[in-house]
């Protein structure tokens, strides 16, 4: 799973973005405003009535805004990369490898009158210690090159039914349903090839400023095994409950265009993984955490354009591995890295 480390902006209900690098997921924005009216305003005397220009018609959107961005990130963990020890242990126990990571991300969100939409598509290149490769073998000295697809949506209870009622007054602003999916694909011999669905429910919770979101849902997943033996290359996990909280905070306090924003996510153990599926997945835990500051803002230039922001990310049990059976499963990784609004 990638980072989020970018944030859209503003929104009655709250944002629905991650802070991904930004990040991960949704609620209802309410932005946009009136339209103005078509006017002609008589002129006295001799010269004609003049039209004033006609506003331009409405968006389908009411909130949209895209972000490029790039970010550098590790060490980061990749299950099952390891190097032998120097000190010629028996058994040839491997020791984690660490990979750096540099990684460009695309993200776009938009509010529509019943909902969100979210993408965000992280083109990720490894260290050569991650070595690029194929069903035949690896590629010493080149790192590997990942493509990594999210997509989250919302569809906002209390706007498709024109109420208040799906929330808690004080704690929870809105209730809708949350639906997604991730794609990824990965040069690597292992060849992941991840697929996976979600779909349940997002309560975005009322918080002074920023937003705070939970999902709760059911999450699905197939990939691929490069390793594997006959008909366990393409693996089936089973159906399990998944928690995604994201957030955007920002530190008045501070006195800076500061703000804390991140995401948490818990996915349950999913069914079996390994050369013939004899291991069992474990909890799976990823959480990052950035400080995001608004350049733009604190030079007296444009808010909201340009950011910098600097993190950590910690990811337990990375993919569901079980760190007794498989080596490298736990990531402790800094992320420092610049992201531009091109709205």
């Amino acid at each position: 799973m990638p980072t989020l480390a970018l944030t859209p902006r503003g929104g009655r209900s709250g944002p629905r973005g991650l802070r991904v690098s930004a990040a991960l997921l949704a609620g209802g924005l309410g932005l946009g405003g009136p339209v103005g009216d078509a006017r002609a305003e008589a002129i006295e005397g001799p010269v004609a009535a003049t039209p004033v220009k006609a506003a331009a018609p409405p968006s389908f959107f009411s909130f949209s805004d895209t972000i490029v961005s790039y970010r550098f990130q590790g060490p980061s963990a990749e299950p099952g990369l390891g190097v032998r020890r120097p000190d010629g242990t028996p058994n040839g126990r491997l020791e984690p490898r660490e990979v750096p990571k540099n990684v460009v991300n695309v993200f776009h969100t938009n509010a529509w009158t019943y909902g969100t939409n979210l993408l965000s598509l992280d083109i990720l290149r490894s260290g050569s210690q991650d070595p690029a490769g194929d069903r035949f073998g690896s590629f010493q000295g080149v790192g590997a090159t990942e493509v990594y697809l999210i997509y989250r949506g919302t569809l906002s209870a209390n706007q498709i039914f024109d109420t208040d009622v799906f929330g808690i007054p004080g704690l929870v602003k809105d209730i809708g349903l949350s639906f997604g999916a991730d794609v990824n694909t990965k040069d690597t011999t292992f060849n992941s090839q991840k697929r996976a669905g979600t779909f349940g429910l997002n309560f975005a919770f009322d918080v002074p400023a920023g937003y705070l979101n939970l999902k709760v849902q059911g999450y699905k997943e197939f990939s691929h095994n490069g390793f594997a033996a006959g008909k366990f290359r393409s693996v089936e996990y089973l159906m399990t409950p998944e928690f995604e909280v994201t957030y955007s905070l920002p530190l008045t306090f501070t006195g800076l265009p500061l703000s804390l924003a991140g995401f948490n996510t818990v996915i349950l153990p999913k069914g079996r993984y390994g050369v013939t599926n004899e291991n069992r997945t474990r909890v799976e835990f990823v959480s990052q955490t950035n400080l995001v500051l608004d350049v733009g803002q604190l030079a007296g230039g444009r808010p909201n354009q340009l950011e910098v922001f600097a993190g950590f990310q910690y990811w337990h049990n990375k993919f569901g591995a079980d760190p007794r059976r498989t080596v490298n499963t736990e990531e402790k990784a800094l992320i420092a890295g610049v992201s531009y609004h091109l709205r």
